[in-house]
C-alpha cells in the first residue's frame, strides 16, 4: 500500500502493467457493467454546460437515452453516473468505423469544442477511486475485458501508474504525481 497525502494506492498500481489495446477490446469498458460511468458531483454541471457541443458527436440512441434519462443519473447507492443505452453502453459512447467504442465527450474535446476531456473515472480507468471520510483509496480494477491491455502493458513494461500519468496529474496535480513516482522509485 502506498500512502501519499490523503490518497491510499494499492500496490497493484505500481506492480501491474497496463496499456489500453482498443484494437482487441473494442472499448468494452464503455459497455460492460451495471451502470454508466461514475461521476463526481463537480462533473454534473460540466455535463450540462458542454452538452450542446457534445451532442453532435453522439449516436441517435445515445441522444435519446440522454433525453429520456437526463445527462446523468443518481443511482440506488446515491452516486452519480452517466445514463446508458438499454442498460448497456454509456449514452456518451460512440462507435468508430472499426466498431470500437469511444467517448463522444472526448471527441468534442479533441476537436477543440470543449475543455473537458471526459469524466475522471473514465480517464483514470483501470483505477477506481473510492472516497472515505479521511482519505481516497485508489485500486486497480482487474477485469477480464482488459486482458489484452494487461498483456500489452506487460510486453511494453508500462506499469499502471505510468500509463495513467495524465489522468493522475489531472486528478491530483503534477507535484503529487512527481511525489508518487519518487516514492515508487525509492521502493525499487
Amino acid at each position: 500500500m502506498i500512502e501519499l497525502g490523503k490518497v491510499l494506492l494499492s500496490d497493484d498500481i505500481k506492480d501491474k502493467f497496463f496499456v489500453c489495446n482498443l484494437e482487441k477490446c473494442k472499448g468494452a469498458c464503455c459497455v460492460e457493467g451495471d451502470l454508466g460511468a461514475p461521476l463526481e458531483e463537480g462533473e454534473l454541471d460540466k455535463l450540462t454546460e458542454i452538452y450542446e457541443h457534445v451532442e453532435p458527436y453522439l449516436s441517435e440512441a445515445g441522444k435519446k437515452a440522454i433525453e429520456e434519462q437526463g445527462k446523468y443519473l443518481l443511482d440506488e447507492d446515491n452516486e452519480y453516473s452517466t445514463p446508458t443505452i438499454g442498460g448497456k453502453e454509456c449514452a456518451y459512447a460512440i462507435y468508430d468505423d472499426q466498431g470500437i467504442l469511444k467517448c463522444g465527450i472526448e471527441q468534442a474535446y479533441l476537436e477543440g469544442k470543449i475543455n473537458f476531456k471526459k469524466p475522471i473515472s473514465c480517464h483514470l480507468y483501470p483505477i477506481r477511486a473510492a472516497k472515505y471520510d479521511e482519505f481516497e483509496a485508489l485500486n486497480y480494477d482487474r477485469w477480464s475485458i482488459c486482458n489484452p491491455a494487461c498483456s500489452l502493458g506487460e510486453e511494453l513494461q508500462v506499469p499502471v501508474y505510468k500509463f495513467l500519468k495524465d489522468a493522475l496529474i489531472r486528478k491530483y496535480g503534477e507535484q503529487w504525481y512527481s511525489d508518487l513516482v519518487q516514492l515508487i522509485e525509492e521502493e525499487q
